[in-house]
């Protein structure tokens, strides 16, 4: 690369300072470069490539914002130079500044509509920014052109996974295999079996991710896998070597409680989950689990309830964060206890239900509530208000056929009861909701950072 400039062009010595700063960039001197160009910038502060060879040992150096400066003016002394478009954008990216790289990349690709940079640049962009069906079309020419590049190929067959094309995404990655025998293949494999309904395939692809690369993303798969197909002590057994190398990862200490509760350990489930409430105390899928893991196991009420009151002091206006502390509060103690605060429960289950209507749960525990101190009127409210939510609940049925009793509307009773026989008799469509809710777990962490080693 030669210096060029505006005007009369550079004089030797200026090449020559030129030609040492590019050697020292190239070799990773980057302060030795840097030092180099800007005691030649005064002196050709309009030359391209003096302008563009700063900007990028800027970036080489993580001064992003000081490099964008360079970058800008080499944009506008080149406006045709797709490479250097390419560079300002990328520097705009790490900025956050997203509509502006965004035109830089669509600029570049302008320029250079078959370049393999100018479509993979913009397809990634466009993956960085969660627009997946719109990176998928640059992937695949980028793809065309290169075939064998490893980076593109993999960005490319992970698009056709997030957007269901199963079959092209399973053949680039099989292809990638060929290539590179790498622990982040195997893992996307797995994730596509499964996608694909095939369980052991899954299985087997995300063990041998994560004996080949050990992180926390690898076993936390790996775990999900076994966990969604009820292989609980295998699935034990991976989170809790999971946690042991990662124990400052959320997820997997959910992970791990939600194996431990599916296998009837509901005393180290609940262990579990208070440590994951303590990783991420804003974590609310931690306490869903953890109120199911209490129902079975009120052993730990005083740990239990201290988190509950926490999460609901960081968020006193989430109704799900009032509903948790009421129960806590009265699952934790009970009639027989004379701290037992009715009036603040109520008051907690009342603040809920204002702050979402539409909160079946806290309707129904407002109504048990009610029940129990023969406040019929109350409780038949919120139960029908609840049914009138989700009329697939066996036990509010059969709560309000109760009340009707107890206030002699027997004929409504009688209703509530044969409804309540009906819905009990499909107790299986339970297992079913709760592997659905495993599974939405799953694929919401999924999505949440990894904690390296």
């Amino acid at each position: 690369m030669a210096v060029a400039a505006a005007d009369d062009g550079p004089n030797q010595k200026q090449e020559h300072q030129f030609q040492l700063a590019l050697s020292q960039y190239n070799a990773g001197h980057f302060p030795e470069a840097a030092a180099q160009l800007e005691n030649l910038l005064p002196s050709l502060p309009k030359s391209f490539e003096v302008q563009e060879l700063l900007g990028l040992v800027y970036v080489a150096q993580s001064r992003d914002a000081k490099a964008t400066e360079h970058l800008e003016i080499a944009v506008q002394l080149k406006p045709e130079s797709a490479a250097a478009r390419t560079n300002l954008g990328a520097n705009l990216f790490r900025l956050g500044k997203l509509d502006s790289a965004g035109e830089q990349f669509r600029k570049a690709l302008e320029l250079e509509p078959r370049d393999y940079d100018a479509n993979h640049n913009l397809g990634e962009f466009y993956v960085q920014s969660q627009k997946i069906a719109e990176a998928t079309p640059f992937l695949e020419e980028a793809q065309r052109v290169n075939p064998s590049s490893y980076d593109n190929g993999y960005d490319l067959a992970m698009a056709y996974f997030l957007t269901g094309k199963l079959d092209p995404a399973r053949r680039l990655v099989e292809g990638l295999l060929q290539q590179k025998n790498a622990a982040e293949l195997h893992s996307l494999l797995g994730q596509v079996d499964e996608k694909d309904g095939k369980y052991l395939d899954a299985v087997n692809e995300l063990q041998t991710a994560a004996h080949m690369d050990p992180s926390e993303e690898n076993l936390f798969h790996w775990g999900s896998e076994l966990l969604l197909h009820r292989t609980y002590e295998p699935a034990i057994a991976v989170f809790q070597r999971a946690v042991q190398l990662y124990p400052d990862s959320p997820r997997l200490e959910i992970g791990l409680g939600l194996a431990l509760y599916s296998r009837g350990k509901y005393d180290d489930a609940v262990k579990a989950l208070l440590a994951a409430a303590d990783l991420n105390p804003s974590d609310i899928r931690c306490y869903y689990f953890l109120s199911k893991a209490y129902d079975s196991s009120p052993n730990q009420a005083e740990e239990v309830t201290q988190r509950f009151r926490r999460f609901y002091e960081l968020q006193p206006n989430n109704a799900l964060a009032s509903y948790y502390y009421a129960l806590s509060l009265w699952k934790g103690k009970r009639a027989e206890d004379p701290s037992l605060d009715l009036k603040q429960i109520e008051s907690l289950l009342e603040k809920s239900i204002s702050l979402d209507p539409k909160l079946v749960e806290a309707h129904v525990q407002l109504g048990n509530l009610y029940s129990d101190q023969h406040d019929y009127a109350g409780s038949i409210a919120e139960y029908v208000r609840a049914l009138d939510l989700n009329p697939s609940l066996p036990d509010t049925h059969y709560r309000l056929g109760q009340d009707y009793v107890h206030t002699g509307q027997k004929d409504r009773a009688q209703q509530e009861f044969v409804v309540y026989q009906s819905l009990s008799a499909q107790h299986m469509a339970e297992l079913d909701k709760e592997r659905a809710e495993v599974l939405q777990f799953v694929y919401s962490a999924q999505a949440a950072p990894s904690t390296k080693p």
